[in-house]
């Protein structure tokens, strides 16, 4: 799960894991698997690096690195 702030600053967990798209229309968008959208003040590069840290908390990252797919670090 990731840390993120709601605009109206109120913070709240995130499953990292059903993030589809991230997006910034200025503020930042999150799209999830299931179509669900939340708007979000971290800006987009802040989201990808805790989305990162927590691949490489679980081991996904890993394994996404291992199957030949290439995620920047």
């Amino acid at each position: 799960m990731i840390s993120l702030t709601r605009l109206n600053g109120e913070g709240f967990w995130f499953n990292a894991i059903y993030i589809e798209r991230i997006q910034s229309n200025p503020d930042t968008t999150i799209t999830t698997t299931h179509g669900k959208r939340f708007v979000v003040k971290e800006q987009e590069e802040i989201v990808i690096k805790k989305m990162k840290h927590f691949y490489r908390e679980i081991g996904l990252l890993r394994a996404v690195n291992k199957a030949g797919d290439s995620i920047e670090e």
